[in-house]
C-alpha cells in the first residue's frame, strides 16, 4: 500500500531567486565594481591627457613658426600677432576644455608652456599629472609633469608622458 504525499511536500518548487542568492549576487557585483571602477577612472584620465598633449603640441608648432620670423619666442598665447606685446593668437584652453594653458619664461632661446587641469573636471584628480609642461631651452625639449603643487618631474621615467 502506498501512501500519497500531501501538502507542500508534493508540490514542485517555484522557480526564482531566494533572498540569500540575491544578496550574494549584489555582494559580487559590489566587489567587482570596487575593483574595476578606479581602474576605469584612471584609464579615462589617461586618455583625456591627450587633450593637453595636443594643445601643448599646437603651442610648440606655433612658437616655432613665430620664432622663425622674430628674434624671440612669443610670451603670450591669446594676444593677436599684431598686438603689443605680440602673441600667438591661440586659445588659453585645450580643445576639450580639460586644461588651461600658459606660456612663461619666453626668451630668444626658449620658453615654457604649461597645461594645468581645470577644477571641476576629472583631470583635477589626476595625481602627479595635474600639470603637464613642455620646456624648450637652447634647442632641447624637456617634458615634465607635477601634481597641483610641487616641482616638475622631467625624468625619462615620467609616467605621465608616454614615450
Amino acid at each position: 500500500m502506498s501512501r500519497q504525499v500531501s501538502g507542500s511536500l508534493g508540490r514542485h518548487r517555484r522557480a526564482g531567486f531566494t533572498l540569500v542568492e540575491l544578496l550574494i549576487a549584489v555582494v559580487v557585483v559590489g566587489i567587482l565594481a570596487a575593483v574595476a571602477l578606479p581602474s576605469f577612472v584612471d584609464s579615462v584620465r589617461k586618455s583625456r591627457r591627450t587633450d593637453a598633449f595636443a594643445a601643448l603640441s599646437a603651442v610648440q608648432q606655433a612658437q616655432e613658426r613665430w620664432r622663425s620670423n622674430r628674434a624671440a619666442y612669443a610670451s603670450s598665447l591669446t594676444a593677436a600677432a599684431t598686438d603689443d606685446p605680440p602673441g600667438l593668437g591661440l586659445l588659453g584652453t585645450s580643445a576639450k576644455g580639460y586644461y588651461t594653458l600658459a606660456i612663461s619664461d619666453a626668451t630668444a632661446t626658449g620658453y615654457t608652456v604649461t597645461a594645468t587641469a581645470n577644477e571641476g573636471t576629472t583631470q583635477a584628480g589626476d595625481g602627479s599629472c595635474q600639470r603637464l609642461r613642455v620646456r624648450v631651452a637652447g634647442g632641447n625639449i624637456f617634458y615634465g609633469s607635477a601634481g597641483a603643487t610641487g616641482d616638475f618631474d622631467e625624468s625619462a621615467g615620467n609616467r605621465c608622458w608616454a614615450r
